[in-house]
């Protein structure tokens, strides 16, 4: 995900956060009071059960489809709270249902359980020490043990979304429709030979009974902590893992011409690939793919020319039609320059990518102003992210809206940042208040007909 850079003038967007207050109250009221007229200082109040839950979860992570003990607490918790609780979906997914006492539509928030592959060196007094067995489809860890973190912020989002299922429960008389809350398994890929993650949610009916007209996400990032990021259209890309073999004849590194050396072929494809999003892509229809070879491996000695090369890498694109262009321009390429020079070269391209995701424009729009807002600085708004994130699964289905939040503490704000998916990742935990109000006041909005 992207950095969120600091905001430049918070005075009069927290002024006018104060008359949003004030608008949600007179508008929703209509003389009967609106029980949620303090949000804010509702959450406020629960905050610090929603900080000890996420350190809770943070320091007893699971990698996906094995998130048994994060379901069990998640789950409880809802139970606890008046919820209806659907468990086992998608292995281990928890669905749950809040009933609104007064009618309306069914919005839903999703939120992801797994964590990843990563030994954590935040030094934090939760800090995971948790360690499993690699069962993903990274080609080097793979069944060994290595550290498991919660490097991609999914702790923060489970406990934004209890936050949430807490401020709306807590009225569930006066809620005008019914919220519907997504806990998913997976996000990060499911192991190697297993369905899993949003697709298989989806496939076993999280989108129906009850069906939700509208689904929001949050994502937390690197940036200035409580501000958000927002697309209108684009959001993520979708992402491709490929494994490459250049296969030439082994020889004496003395005497190359006796063989067929997979070394410069290898590099001679590695460097034509990047002209495919340079030189091959319509940029004026949609920005670059990228292309991007994260591991090279091959050889047994010096002195040896080796039979094969192999090269892992990840592709992003910005569309359907774009990744299968670039993942036929891919292999096409890397065969016809191997064949060149007597070798071979097959691309593989492995199970488990992500697709790409768009935002609702309607929908971004009509939720512009609470995150505006909430926020108290301007929300910037981008082109997307050449991240991914199976959340585009489910706003293929029906509109949906994915945000980024910056999170990252105030006391390393000056200091070099540990991005997601690195071992330093750290969470601002006051700013968890912050997605708990933009989840909440959304929701409302929506169910009240606000904004349309």
């Amino acid at each position: 995900m992207a950095t969120i850079p600091p905001s430049r003038s918070p005075i009069k967007p927290l002024l006018a956060l104060s008359l949003l207050w004030l608008a949600i109250g007179t508008q929703a009221s209509a003389g009967s009071g609106d029980p949620w007229a303090d949000l804010p200082a509702q959450v406020d109040t629960l905050l610090p059960g929603v900080i000890e839950l996420r350190h809770a979860i943070h320091r007893h992570p699971e990698l996906g489809n094995r998130e048994f003990k994060t379901a069990e607490r998640i789950a409880r918790r809802l139970r606890e709270l008046g919820f209806e609780v659907q468990t086992g979906v998608a292995h281990t997914g928890v669905v749950g249902v809040l009933k609104g006492g007064q009618p309306g539509p069914v919005v839903a928030i999703r939120a992801e359980l797994d964590a990843l592959p990563l030994t954590e060196q935040t030094g934090l007094a939760y800090a995971s020490t948790l360690r499993a067995k690699d069962e993903g489809n990274d080609l080097r860890s793979r069944g060994k043990d290595v550290g498991v973190m919660h490097a991609c912020g999914h702790d923060a989002h489970m406990a934004m979304a209890i936050g949430v299922a807490e401020v709306l429960a807590a009225h569930r008389d006066a809620l005008p429709g019914t919220l519907k809350l997504i806990f998913q398994p997976a996000e990060e890929g499911p192991p190697l030979g297993e369905q899993g993650g949003a697709a298989l949610m989806i496939k076993q009916g999280v989108l129906q009974a009850p069906a939700p007209e509208v689904i929001f996400g949050i994502h937390v990032t690197a940036g200035t902590a409580g501000t958000f990021t927002l697309s209108k259209a684009r959001t993520t890309a979708s992402a491709d893992t490929f494994v490459a073999r250049i296969t030439g004849r082994q020889t004496h590194a003395a005497f190359p011409w006796t063989g067929i050396d997979p070394v410069p072929v290898a590099a001679q494809i590695i460097l034509a690939w990047q002209t495919i999003p340079s030189r091959q892509s319509n940029l004026s229809v949609l920005p670059a793919p990228v292309i991007s070879v994260g591991r090279l491996e091959g050889g047994d000695r010096h002195n040896i020319i080796p039979a094969e090369i192999r090269l892992e890498g990840s592709i992003r694109t910005i569309s359907d039609e774009q990744r299968e262009d670039v993942l036929k321009r891919m292999s096409n390429t890397a065969q016809s320059i191997a064949q060149a020079s007597g070798a071979t070269a097959t691309v593989e391209y492995l199970p488990g990518g992500y697709r790409s995701g768009y935002n609702d424009t309607a929908l971004a729009e009509r939720m512009l102003p609470v995150l505006q807002q909430v926020s108290g600085t301007p929300v910037k708004i981008d082109n997307g992210t050449y991240g991914a994130d199976d959340f585009a699964e489910y706003a293929r289905q029906i509109p949906g809206l994915f945000m980024r939040m910056g999170v990252t503490p105030p006391a390393l704000q000056d200091k070099p940042v540990w991005p997601t998916h690195s071992p330093g990742f750290q969470v601002d935990d006051p700013s968890l208040a912050t997605g708990i109000k933009a989840l909440s006041l959304m929701t409302l909005r929506y169910m009240r007909g606000e904004g349309q």
